[in-house]
């Protein structure tokens, strides 16, 4: 019902042209187990990936973890969404705290373990799916979501494209 009422909503909104404002009108838990609004980061870009950590595509933390470090004093984030939907993911939000710290040094946000596709989906990305210039479900793990400082989904790549060949894209947002 949650999920339908917030679709509803951004149907809504998108028709009366604030579907840009209503992307930092949404909340998401982080791997800690807070509520975090995405408000926090209004005037910033994003790149919000979803993240698997036994995926072939997981040694891309190191990439989204170099762009954050070398992006981050101009305004950006990479925010990581692990995620079972593909069923590449550890089984508890600890494990992949753990994991991602340890293993890549990560330091950019992470959520909690969240659907990404399906009846289920995070309102996150049923929101960023519907708003990206390509729409439809998420196809595969490490696909990645750029979205501008006034809530825009510009950019949607696919788990093949390697975070370093975004730096393009993203240093043009933060112009």
């Amino acid at each position: 019902m949650k999920n339908l009422v917030l679709a509803l909503t951004l149907m809504l909104s998108s028709a009366s042209g604030l579907s840009s404002e209503k992307f930092h009108a949404l909340k998401y838990t982080s791997i800690q187990g807070k509520e975090q609004s995405l408000s926090a980061w209004q005037g910033k870009v994003l790149l919000v990936v979803n993240t698997a950590s036994e995926c072939g595509y997981t040694s891309q933390y190191e990439g989204l973890e170099k762009l954050h470090k070398k992006y981050q004093a101009k305004g950006f984030t990479v925010i990581g969404f692990p995620s079972p939907s593909f069923d590449q993911e550890l089984k508890t939000d600890k494990e992949v705290a753990e994991f991602c710290k340890l293993r890549y040094g990560v330091t950019f946000p992470l959520a909690k373990r969240v659907s990404v596709k399906g009846k289920d989906i995070d309102p996150v990305f049923d929101y960023l799916t519907r708003n990206a210039p390509e729409k439809g479900a998420v196809k595969w793990n490490f696909e990645k979501f750029l979205v501008d400082r006034k809530g825009r989904v510009v950019g949607r790549y696919p788990s093949s494209v390697k975070p370093e060949e975004l730096a393009t894209a993203i240093e043009k947002q933060l112009q």
